[in-house]
């Protein structure tokens, strides 16, 4: 298309370069032709003069003649005159038809008048003939002559008429071109700029442009749909920014909450390791008043249940202990054991804890060792357990914990077919304080998040179908 267009251009511009050619041949040849005239009515002119000369010469002879009474002709006077004469008749700038007849007839009447033995009465009548001669062939050339101006005139008044035209219709089409090749596409271009400023970034249509302007109009639509395109990622990059600074703010504000949650635990922690230490003694009274029970009891039933009882306290002292170290920085310790073992000792110790509607139920391998701070692994799993009969309504439904290996890790999972979690905490995650039931502390799963964190293990929600909870901990077997 451009090529098309530049080839197009060429041929206008050829075009008019030929018609500016053409006018200045015509005016050229006009004028040259004027040029010729000229010359011509300067010969004519001249030609006209010799024959006036030759006629005064005429006059002068006949005065002397008349006035003077001199008879005697003057040879070389005379013999100049034929010769003049002569020339004059071979020169062919006459303009009348019978002036090379005259002039033979005035050459032969010299050669008579000139001649011996002619009479003063002979050479009167023929000064007489020659002067008419002469008069006649003036008066027939000066007729001729302005008959021939009048021609000139007359085609040289067509010609400047012609060459007015010419030049009028250039100026007409220059002015033409002017208007709608230079102005007209200017003033567009003039709106297609107003029309930047505006940031309108349409290309226009380029169907009707005259060709020589199609290469100018298509690089306006290319230019434009270039802008739009920075024009956009300018706009995306904008927004991508904003987003960023909204992130990074929401990211700022988490960080302060986080802060102020962590001055909260902070606080929490202090409390509860005065707590801790104040309950260590009475818990060790209360642990030997019940060993002293257990050893009154005759029933197996009884003293099994009191057994619990002593064990749990024993697991309370030792949970005692482990705060009261974390409040020291102090890693619990760890140890080997069977971790269905566990479970199942926890599973019947908290069925006294939930209703009697609520089904509990472990699914698992019979043997499963694994080396973990077995204490704060019971709570945490004790802490999943609660949270989910809590979650049950009307007491009644099913609770299920699941233990399997994989690898070097131990997945656990603890599900109910309760309500679920609530779309906010899946989104936004585990946070202290940040509770959905009605009384809830909201450090429940925060703590198990922490005491997965610290055996670089991941925890993680999500909900059952059709309704229900899951939450899968994947912890390490083994713990140094």
């Amino acid at each position: 298309m451009k090529a098309f267009s530049y080839r197009y251009a060429q041929l206008r511009g050829w075009a008019v370069l030929g018609l500016l050619l053409l006018v200045l041949v015509v005016l050229g040849g006009m004028i040259w032709r004027n040029l010729e005239r000229f010359e011509t009515m300067q010969a004519y002119v001249t030609y006209a003069h010799r024959i006036q000369q030759v006629t005064s010469d005429l006059q002068v002879a006949l005065t002397d003649y008349f006035v003077l009474h001199n008879k005697r002709l003057d040879e070389g006077k005379w013999s100049r005159l034929s010769a003049e004469i002569v020339g004059l008749a071979r020169n062919d700038h006459h303009v009348a038809r019978d002036t090379p007849e005259r002039l033979a007839e005035l050459s032969h009447t010299i050669r008579a008048l000139t001649a011996e033995g002619s009479t003063p009465e002979q050479q009167e009548a023929l000064l007489m003939h020659a002067l008419v001669i002469t008069n006649a062939m003036m008066d027939a050339e000066a007729l001729e002559r302005e008959r021939l101006l009048e021609d000139i005139g007359r085609t040289t008044r067509a010609e400047v008429e012609l060459a007015l035209g010419i030049v009028a219709t250039l100026l007409v089409l220059v002015g033409l071109f002017l208007r709608y090749r230079v102005m007209a596409p200017l003033n567009d271009l003039k709106e297609l700029l107003l029309r930047l400023a505006r940031e309108d970034y349409t290309p226009i249509d380029t169907h009707n442009i005259d060709p020589l302007l199609l290469p100018v109009f298509a690089s306006y639509n290319e230019m434009v749909r270039h802008l739009a395109e920075l024009e956009e990622a300018k706009r995306h990059y904008a927004e991508s920014l904003e987003a960023e600074v909204r992130s990074a703010t929401r990211a700022l504000l988490e960080q302060q909450a986080d802060l102020a949650r962590t001055e909260r635990l902070a606080a929490v922690g202090e409390l509860a390791a005065g707590i801790a230490h104040e309950l260590r003694n009475p818990l060790a009274g209360i642990q030997m008043s019940c060993a002293n029970l257990r050893k009154e009891l005759t029933e197996p039933e009884q003293a099994e249940r009191v057994s619990l009882i002593i064990e749990e306290l024993k697991r309370m002292g030792r949970l005692l202990n482990e705060l009261l170290d974390q409040s020291k920085h102090t890693p619990a310790p760890v140890r080997d054991f069977n971790l269905p073992t566990l479970i199942r000792e926890l599973v019947s110790l908290t069925r006294y804890q939930i209703p009697p509607g609520i089904q509990l139920e472990f699914q698992g391998p019979e043997h499963l060792p694994c080396r973990l701070p077995e204490c704060r692994l019971r709570q945490s799993l004790l802490n999943l357990i609660l949270n989910s009969a809590q979650a049950l309504k009307d007491g009644r439904g099913h609770i299920l914990i699941e233990a399997q290996p994989q690898g070097d890790r131990i997945a656990l999972t603890v599900s109910d077919d309760g309500p679920g979690f609530t779309k906010e905490m899946i989104d936004s995650g585990i946070r202290p304080f940040a509770t959905g039931r009605p009384g809830g502390t909201g450090l429940g799963l925060a703590m198990v998040q922490r005491f997965v964190r610290d055996l670089g293990g991941q925890l993680s929600l999500d909900n059952r179908v059709p309704h229900g909870a899951r939450v899968r901990l994947l912890i390490p077997s083994r713990c140094h």
